[in-house]
């Protein structure tokens, strides 16, 4: 990633992070920001170079936004 990836409100994005999207109440499942030797994670780093982070959000599943993702949909809440 090229930089921190931020909420709008300047808090930086967290591995377990509690998050509104959408209205809906969720938590950031886990970030990418290059490989990291894991078949899985990997697959994200290549097929998003600049990085990002999967939402888990309990009425319609896992989203996996990147940097340009990142608007007033997306709304922290507190720390995991």
């Amino acid at each position: 990633m090229k930089g921190r990836l931020a909420y709008r409100s300047g808090e930086e994005i967290r591995s377990g992070d509690q998050i509104t999207y959408h209205d809906e109440p969720g938590k950031i499942e886990f970030l990418v920001a290059g490989k990291v030797g894991d078949p899985a994670m990997d697959w994200y780093a290549e097929q998003f170079p600049g990085g990002g982070f999967m939402i888990a959000a309990r009425n319609f599943g896992n989203v996996f936004l990147t940097e340009s993702g990142i608007d007033e949909d997306l709304k922290f809440v507190a720390r995991g």
